[in-house]
C-alpha cells in the first residue's frame, strides 16, 4: 500500500471512529447495529439458528456494516441537526376537518372531561378512564394490580396464554418494593446472573367478568350477570379483571402519531371504533335533514387519541360487562344488542383490540345527571362554573345538551330513529315498533362513540405537560437544570444511547412530527436495511413470546385474527393505502413480500416527561423504580438486544437526576390543567389472596379509595408507586 492511500485510510478510519462515537447519529447507529446483531446471538445461545459464529465474526461484521453504511450513505448527512427545542414550541396535533363535526371546542373540552372522568360510564357504576389515569396520567395503585402472561403466544403466533401468577401466587396480592424488578439478578450490571424470572405484567384493574343483559335507564350499574373466571378469582369468587399491559401516561399522548403499546388505535379516526380505515363496516349516521339520514365513513385524522378512547368503555377487563355498546351507554347515558359476543377468556383479551363495534353506551347516560355521584371542586378549570359544590355532579346540564352544545346538528338532529334487528340489519324508522327483535335508537344515541372519541381527545389534547426544568433549560434558562441534571442530559445525548428511541422535543420516534418527517415505516440503517415501523423498539424487555406487541393482529375478523398491526407488514402484503388511507413510503431499495420485518416484541417508545411520577415502568411494569430502570439499560437489556453502556454509580445518578428533570410540577400538584373531579377508584378487596368476602352475586367486594377533588390551583401533590 503506498503511503497516500495508506494516509487516506488512517483518515478515514479515524474519521469513522469520531463520527460513531462522538456524533449522535454515529452513537444510534452504532447501538442500533449492536441491537440487531445481538438478538442473533441470543437465539443461538438457546438452541435457534446460529447467525454468527463466533466473537471474531461478529466484530468483522460490525466493521463490515459500518464501512458498508457509510460509503453508501445511509447514514451521514451533511445536514446540521437543528438544537432541540421547548416542548412548547410543537403545536398539538389536530384534524383538519375538525370543524365538520364540532362546532363549539370549549364546549367539546367540558364534554370530553365529564366523560374521562364519569365513572357512570362503567357497567359497574364505579369505573371510568380516569380510573387507569389518575395518577399523572398513569396508575399508581398497588393492590390487585397483577395479571399473569395472558398475551404469551408460540413460536407459530398461536395464542399460549399463561394463567399463573408467579407474583404473589394468586388474585388481590399486595405488591412490594421487594417484589420488582421481576427480572431478578444477583448483579443487576450482568445480565447473566439471573437470580428468577417472571412473566407477570403490573397492570391496572378494570372489571369483574360480568355478561351484558341490559342497561337500566336512570341507574348507573347495568344489569349484568356474573360469570366464573377461570383466572382472576380467589377461592371461586371473581376478583376485578387486570389488563394485560401496564397502563402509559395519557398526559402529552396528543403527539402520538399512534396509540396504544402496540400502536393499534389508529391516526385515522372513523367514529366508532379504534381501527380506523381498517374496519370496512365502520359508519355512522349522518342527518342531510332532520327527516333525511343517511350512512356515512367518517375519517378524522391526527386522531390517534379518539381512536383510542373507545377502546376501554366496552371492553371486558377495564370498564365494561362483555355484549355492551356505545348506543347502550349512551341511554344509559339501553337495551340489548342482540349480536353475539366473544365467549371465553382468550377472546376477551382480544376485545381489547377492538374486535366488538361500538353500538350501545349512549342510552345510558343521557338519563344520568352528569358526574352524579361525584364533587366537582368549584374552582376546577373547566367544569367549575357548573359544579353543585358541596353536592355530587354538574348543575342544569345532562349529557344530551352537552353533547348539542359541543357537536353540530347533523349528528344529532332527527326525528328518524335507526333500528337494528337481531341479525345487525339497520333501518331507519319513523317510531319504535315494541318489538322485542329490534331495538331503537335516536340519532345522538347512535353517534354516541363520535362523540365520546372527539370529545375525550379535544380533552387530552390540553393534557400537555411543557413546562419541566428540562423546558425551560432549552429555552435559555441555564440554571433551570442542575449541574448535575445537565451533566445526565450529556449522558442522555451521548454514552447513555437515549435518544436513539426518545428522539425530538416530545421526546418520543413515535410523535406526528417524527412520523411526519422521516415516514410511517423505514429501513434500518445497516445491512439487511430490514423495513420496521417508525417509532417502535424491541429493547429485550421480556421475550418476543411473551407479548408479540407490533407482531400481533388487529383481531378485526373476529376470531383472534386480522391484518397486522405492523404498517411494514400490511405493506409487504400490499395492503398499506387501502387499510391507512395513502401510499406507503417509498423505500430504497424496494420492500419485498419475503423480508424480515422488525415488529415482533416491538413497542411504541413513550415520551419521558413526568416518568418521576410514572411507575411501574416498560409495557410490563416490570421496574418500579428509575434506578432500577437505568440498570436494565446499562446492562444491555434483559433479552439481548441492547449493547450494555458500561455507567459508573455516578453517571447513573446523574441520569436519574435528569429523568427527574422532566417533571412539570404542575402535573405533581395536579394544578389546570391537571385537575380533576372526585373520583372513587377500587383499590382491591378486603382480604388478600387466599381470602375474599362475597357480595351476593358471585364478586369480592370493593375497596374503595377516594381521590378527592381538586381545583385548578391544585392539591398537596401526588405519591409515587409504592410509598
Amino acid at each position: 500500500m503506498g503511503f497516500i492511500p495508506f494516509i487516506g485510510l488512517v483518515v478515514f478510519i479515524t474519521g469513522l471512529s469520531i463520527y460513531l462515537l462522538l456524533t449522535s447519529k454515529g452513537r444510534f447507529l452504532l447501538k442500533s447495529l449492536v441491537t440487531k446483531i445481538k438478538p442473533q446471538e441470543w437465539r443461538f445461545r438457546y438452541g435457534k439458528i446460529n447467525y454468527l459464529r463466533s466473537r471474531f465474526l461478529r466484530t468483522i461484521t460490525i466493521a463490515a456494516i459500518i464501512l458498508a453504511a457509510v460509503i453508501a450513505g445511509n447514514t451521514v448527512s451533511a445536514q446540521v441537526t437543528p438544537p432541540l427545542a421547548s416542548l412548547k414550541s410543537v403545536s398539538v396535533p389536530e384534524p383538519d376537518n375538525l370543524a365538520d363535526f364540532v362546532k363549539d371546542k370549549v364546549a367539546a373540552i367540558k364534554l370530553g372531561k365529564t366523560l374521562f372522568w364519569d365513572i357512570q360510564v362503567g357497567s359497574d357504576g364505579l369505573t371510568s378512564c380516569a380510573s387507569c389515569h389518575f395518577h399523572a396520567g398513569a396508575d399508581n395503585r398497588s393492590k390487585n394490580q397483577i395479571s399473569p402472561g395472558l398475551l404469551r403466544i408460540n413460536a407459530d403466533h398461536t395464542p399460549n396464554p399463561d394463567t399463573v401468577f408467579d407474583v404473589g401466587g394468586a388474585p388481590n396480592y399486595q405488591l412490594r418494593k421487594e417484589d420488582f424488578p421481576f427480572h431478578k439478578l444477583s448483579n443487576p450490571n450482568d445480565p447473566k446472573t439471573v437470580v428468577s424470572d417472571r412473566n407477570d405484567v403490573s397492570s391496572s384493574q378494570g372489571v369483574s367478568n360480568t355478561k351484558f343483559v341490559n342497561v337500566k335507564p336512570g341507574s348507573a350499574e347495568d344489569e349484568v350477570k356474573t360469570e366464573p373466571d377461570p383466572v382472576f378469582n380467589v377461592g371461586g369468587t371473581n376478583v376485578r379483571r387486570v389488563q394485560p399491559r401496564n397502563t402509559p401516561s395519557v398526559i402529552n399522548a396528543a403527539f402520538n402519531f399512534r396509540n396504544f403499546w402496540d400502536g393499534r388505535a389508529q391516526r385515522i379516526f372513523n367514529g366508532v371504533n379504534p381501527l380506523g380505515l381498517k374496519d370496512p363496516n365502520a359508519s355512522v349516521v349522518k342527518a342531510e335533514q332532520p327527516n333525511q339520514l343517511k350512512f356515512v365513513k367518517v375519517s378524522l385524522n391526527n386522531s390517534s387519541l379518539a381512536s383510542q378512547a373507545l377502546g376501554p368503555p366496552l371492553n371486558s377487563f377495564e370498564t365494561s360487562a362483555d355484549g355492551r355498546t356505545f348506543q347502550e351507554i349512551g341511554d344509559k347515558f339501553g337495551r340489548i344488542d342482540n349480536r353475539k359476543s366473544l365467549n371465553g377468556l382468550l377472546q376477551n383479551i382480544l376485545s381489547i383490540r377492538g374486535t366488538k363495534l361500538p353500538r350501545v353506551l349512549a342510552q345510558k347516560l343521557t338519563r344520568l345527571r352528569p358526574l352524579g355521584k361525584q364533587v366537582v371542586h368549584p374552582q376546577d378549570s373547566v367544569l367549575g362554573a357548573d359544579s353543585r359544590w358541596p353536592k355530587p355532579g354538574l348543575k342544569d346540564r345532562t349529557y344530551e345538551q352537552l353533547v348539542k352544545d359541543a357537536f353540530r346538528p347533523e349528528w344529532w338532529k332527527s326525528n328518524r330513529l335507526i333500528q337494528v334487528d337481531a341479525q345487525g340489519t339497520r333501518t331507519f324508522v319513523n317510531r319504535a315498533d315494541n318489538s322485542s327483535q329490534t331495538n331503537e335508537y335516536t340519532l345522538l344515541e347512535y353517534n354516541f362513540s363520535l362523540f365520546f372519541g372527539l370529545a375525550v381527545q379535544l380533552y387530552e389534547s390540553t393534557l400537555i405537560a411543557n413546562d419541566t426544568p428540562f423546558d425551560r433549560f432549552l429555552e435559555g434558562k441555564t440554571t433551570a437544570l442542575t449541574k448535575q441534571q445537565q451533566l445526565g442530559k450529556q449522558l442522555f445525548e451521548g454514552k447513555g444511547l437515549c435518544i436513539g428511541c426518545h428522539v425530538g422535543s416530545e421526546l418520543t420516534a413515535a410523535s406526528v412530527s417524527n412520523v411526519a418527517k422521516n415516514g410511517r415505516i423505514k429501513r434500518a440503517p445497516f445491512p439487511p436495511n430490514s423495513p420496521e415501523d417508525n417509532g417502535f423498539f424491541n429493547i429485550g424487555v421480556r421475550p418476543v413470546t411473551d407479548d408479540p406487541g407490533l407482531g400481533g393482529n388487529d383481531g378485526l375478523s373476529g376470531n383472534g385474527q386480522g391484518n397486522p398491526l405492523s404498517e411494514a407488514r400490511l405493506a409487504q402484503l400490499g395492503k398499506f393505502q387501502a387499510l391507512l388511507g395513502e401510499n406507503p413510503p417509498i423505500l430504497s431499495p424496494p420492500l419485498s413480500p419475503n423480508e424480515t420485518v422488525f415488529a415482533d416484541g416491538a413497542f411504541k417508545a413513550p415520551g419521558l416527561r413526568n416518568v418521576e411520577l410514572t411507575a411501574p415502568y416498560f409495557h410490563n411494569g416490570g421496574q418500579a423504580t428509575l434506578e432500577q430502570v437505568i440498570d436494565f439499560y446499562n446492562r444491555g437489556g434483559d433479552f439481548g438486544v441492547l449493547p450494555p453502556l458500561n455507567l459508573s454509580p455516578e453517571e447513573k445518578q446523574q441520569l436519574v437526576a435528569f429523568l427527574k428533570g422532566l417533571t412539570d410540577e404542575r402535573v405533581r400538584y395536579e394544578k389546570a390543567p391537571f385537575d380533576h373531579p372526585q373520583l372513587f377508584v377500587p383499590n382491591g378487596h378486603p382480604g388478600n389472596s387466599t381470602s375474599v368476602t362475597n357480595d351476593g352475586t358471585g364478586k369480592a367486594t370493593d375497596s374503595l379509595l377516594e381521590i378527592p377533588a381538586v381545583g385548578r390551583y391544585g392539591g398537596s401533590g401526588i405519591r409515587n408507586f409504592l410509598n
